[in-house]
């Protein structure tokens, strides 16, 4: 049986790991992360295929810290290889003050990733005149490369009360420092992204026929959350919020029909035949007692992207097998 006949599309694919991320090496290797319900530790996972990390071995890389800085929610890990090394971009917050949540990044300069040393290189370092990145609760931090030059996005909240998270760009100089001051690529602006909370974030970068999509979660993490999207030209200056269209409506949303609640924190990877995938978390209930963000069954599932005549991602709870 082939691997393709193996996976099942929108279903829970690994249970109980939120924020998925998978990671397709150059030599073929598939790499898993995620949140995981205890939020207290870094996993990582592989497999030849994207089907087999479902049943593959998880190993523990990293643990959360007794008591201060990343002693106590540790969220949304990211694995990405760059300049001959592996990185683990993650947040992390202060059990003495459990919200103060920032972004932190770990090192690995060995072949494998899970057997390999890592190293913390402590919190992501701004850019030399930039004053305000990284002081407010900041966290899903990616990294993406276009034209030669590599960037980060993250969100980060401002203002007063409950707050608002943005989500924010700017061009790297190091793997683990920004060189270029904070531009804010979008904020809540519509009600589909104010249920709860006023919140952007989780992104996640996909590229076609030279668009560059950004997609990103928004709302509270229960049946509200859903998924958004920014498209810019790869030729454009990616710095100038105007570069980038933002959707007017979520490109993907709790749908009753398909028992699927709380769809969101995507990333996307390519199976062995090298079509697109959403690798996405989502509940199958549609009611949570509690706090959501508590609830540990948020699993991990797979969907492919449809490109549409146009050229952009759809995103569909009736693609692929069911």
């Amino acid at each position: 049986m082939t691997a393709e006949k193996q996976l099942k599309y929108n279903e829970p694919w690994i249970l109980q790991r939120a924020d998925p991320y998978v990671y397709k090496h150059t030599d073929g290797t598939y790499y898993f992360t995620a949140s995981v319900p205890e939020y207290d530790r870094i996993v990582l996972r592989k497999s030849d295929t994207l089907a087999g990390l479902a049943d593959a071995e998880e190993t523990e890389i990293w643990h959360k810290h007794e008591e201060g800085p990343m002693s106590v929610h540790i969220w949304a890990p990211e694995l990405h290889y760059l300049d001959g090394a592996w990185y683990i971009y993650y947040a992390g917050g202060d059990k003495d003050n459990i919200w103060e949540i920032r972004p932190y990044v770990l090192q690995c300069k060995d072949e494998d990733p899970i057997t390999g040393t890592w190293t913390e290189l402590g919190k992501i370092q701004r850019a030399d005149k930039d004053e305000f990145s990284f002081e407010a609760f900041s966290l899903d931090g990616t990294v993406f490369e276009n034209k030669g030059e590599r960037y980060y996005v993250w969100a980060e909240k401002v203002g007063v009360g409950r707050q608002i998270s943005n989500l924010y760009i700017a061009k790297m100089e190091t793997p683990w420092k920004l060189a270029t001051v904070q531009v804010m690529l979008t904020t809540p602006d519509y009600d589909w992204e104010r249920v709860g909370y006023w919140v952007n974030e989780g992104p996640s970068v996909i590229k076609h026929g030279g668009k560059i999509f950004l997609t990103y979660s928004a709302s509270e993490t229960g049946k509200p959350y859903c998924m958004g999207m920014l498209t810019a030209d790869e030729d454009s200056d990616l710095l100038d919020p105007k570069s980038w269209t933002k959707e007017r409506y979520p490109v993907l949303e709790s749908d009753e029909k398909a028992g699927i609640y709380g769809p969101g924190h995507n990333s996307f990877t390519v199976d062995e035949e090298g079509r697109d995938i959403c690798v996405y978390h989502a509940r199958n209930e549609e009611t949570i007692v509690g706090d959501p963000l508590y609830n540990p069954n948020r699993h991990a599932r797979l969907m492919p992207v449809v490109w549409d005549s146009e050229g952009r991602p759809t995103f569909s709870f009736d693609s692929g097998d069911k």
